[in-house]
Order: C-alpha cells, then structure tokens, then sequence
C-alpha cells in the first residue's frame, strides 16, 4: 500500500514566474496560482506537481562541481534531442559545457537548476 499517491518537486528559485513559465512551455502543464505569488505549481493531468518556492538569497548549484551541489535535477524524456535542445534554448535554459553522456543533454533552466534531455 503505497503512503502517497503523487510526488511532487519543489525548486528553490529566486521567481517562481520564470521559472514555472519556463518549465510550462517545456512540459505543456498550466501554470497555477497568482503570478505575484512566492509559490507557482505545475499540474498535470495525470497528478504529477512540480512547484516552484521563492527563496531569499537564492544561490544556483553549479554544474558539474560540488562547491554549490545540484541536490536533485529533473530528468525530462524526449524523442528527438536536437528538437528538444533547440526548443529549451529557445525558453532560455542553457546547454552545460560538460556533457557526460550521449544518450542525454545537460542544461541549466533559467534560476540555473540543472536539468537533463533523455531519449527515450
């Protein structure tokens, strides 16, 4: 028996109206609550959350080192990593100068969380 039906991630961000708007275009989830709020959510369909909390003094994590650590990252699946590149740039995130792998693409979103393109 499961405790709980639907995780939800919460990033610190410095606004939360960037950045939920930024990960509404990449994911096509509405964005809810008041754009003036210290907390946005996205929600999809299906009952998955992400949320965005405004944090004073907010610090990024840095890519790829330790100094500030990335704690948690979002993997996000695509089928197509050029098209998907091209969109998120496009939303602002930036592409990380380390990439690791070759199946996945490193970026940073726009308050400089690391996140990852995946094929599928």
């Amino acid at each position: 028996m499961a405790i709980a039906r639907f995780p939800s991630v919460v990033l610190d961000c410095p606004d939360p109206r960037i950045l939920a708007t930024f990960y509404s275009a990449v994911l096509d989830w509405p964005v809810e609550g008041d754009p003036g709020d210290d907390w946005l959510e996205l929600r999809a369909s299906h009952g998955q959350v992400i949320s965005f909390q405004q944090v004073d003094d907010y610090t990024p994590p840095h890519w790829p080192g330790q100094d500030h650590p990335q704690q948690m990252h979002l993997d996000l699946v695509v089928d197509d990593l050029d098209a998907a590149e091209a969109a998120v740039l496009r939303l602002g995130a930036t592409k990380t100068d380390h990439q690791p792998g070759t199946s996945f693409r490193v970026f940073l979103d726009p308050a400089g969380h690391p996140f990852c393109l995946c094929v599928s």
